[in-house]
């Protein structure tokens, strides 16, 4: 803990974790509905996917067939969300709605917030209006990624993280994002809505899904090395028990969502003590004595709130630490590729 450079990370990740669960967002004096809404993003920052894709083509090519992207034109038109938002009360799907935070990306177009994608690369990454010149900027005309200087590329990561860029190597504050809204952090939604509380999410298998995210250093659509899945998958599963608790930290009521919440919680904490049995590293043990200790009850808000900081702090250090080349005894509990 006494590392900056970790401690930076760590107030990054939390930060963003924060911003998704809580940012109530008033732009610009802006009265359009879809400001007093929580986003996941600030829209003022929001670049969307076209910035991103002068570079990342092949990325944002692939990107948008995807369930991710798609979800912009589908949602509003599937029965279920229709149903959904019936009993939320929600007239418009993509205005003034729960569905925003999750399923959009919205920014500022001709002084109004409004949705402009499904999810996309930002949702992921941070919105890249402060970084994303920095990031594309290999150090002078004609000098390529290819050519850069150690340097200078050095200097570019470091800027680009700086100004909100949350690079892949910050496994634990990418995947985070995934947990927020594969979580669901909304009670009413679940309880009054019908919508699930939470998606059967698991890191490695739905990362190396329709678009795998090394495509950049692969030029193809290639699943993650083996060793970057060990570690992928221990870590979704401390960020999976860290977001369960979450969730039973702000239920209110023994209803739906306080009991899906808390049997994720469970179910989590169980996969990882058959880890343990695999994997030899402190942070996974000091997970499991967290949560042995943590209540899983409704008015328990602050304490399941400092376990669930606890784990990330943990996930995090495990994240930064290793390199999955130690993990070889959890390759039979990876999904298969096919999968």
């Amino acid at each position: 803990m006494e590392n900056t450079a970790f401690l930076d990370r760590l107030y990054q990740a939390l930060g963003a974790t924060a911003l998704m669960l809580g940012l109530v967002l008033v732009l610009l004096g802006d009265s359009h509905p879809t400001a007093a809404q929580e986003l996941h993003l600030d829209p003022a920052l929001v670049k969307g996917p076209d910035a991103c894709g002068e570079c990342h083509k092949s990325s944002v090519g692939i990107w948008k067939d995807t369930h991710h992207a798609t979800t912009f034109k589908n949602l509003p038109r599937s029965d279920k969300a229709k149903e959904i938002a019936k009993a939320m009360g929600i007239r418009r799907i993509k205005a003034e709605s729960d569905c925003l935070g999750c399923h959009f990306t919205s920014s500022v177009v001709d002084g109004d917030v409004k949705p402009i994608a499904g999810i996309t690369c930002e949702s992921c990454h941070g919105a890249g209006k402060n970084y994303i010149d920095v990031h594309s900027d290999f150090g002078g005309k004609g000098v390529t990624a290819d050519t850069e200087d150690p340097g200078h590329k050095v200097a570019r990561y470091e800027k680009s993280a700086a100004e909100g860029m949350i690079r892949p190597s910050g496994l634990y504050a990418v995947a985070q994002n995934c947990y927020t809204c594969h979580t669901v952090p909304n009670e009413k939604l679940v309880n009054v809505g019908g919508h699930p509380a939470g998606s059967k999410f698991e890191l490695v298998k739905w990362s190396q899904g329709e678009i795998r995210h090394n495509i950049w250093y692969s030029k193809e659509n290639n699943a993650a090395p083996i060793e970057r899945q060990r570690l992928m998958y221990i870590v979704g599963q401390a960020l999976d028990l860290e977001f369960a608790l979450r969730g039973v930290a702000k239920a209110t009521e023994k209803a739906d969502y306080a009991v899906a919440m808390a049997k994720r919680a469970k179910a989590a904490e169980k996969r990882i003590k058959k880890l343990a049995e695999a994997v030899d590293a402190p942070e996974i043990q000091a997970i499991l004595a967290i949560a042995a200790d943590a209540k899983l009850k409704l008015n328990n808000e602050e304490q399941l709130t400092a376990a669930a900081d606890a784990i990330a702090v943990e996930a995090m250090k495990f994240a930064d630490g290793y390199d999955g080349s130690q993990f070889a005894g959890i390759d039979a509990v990876l999904p298969k590729l096919d999968k």
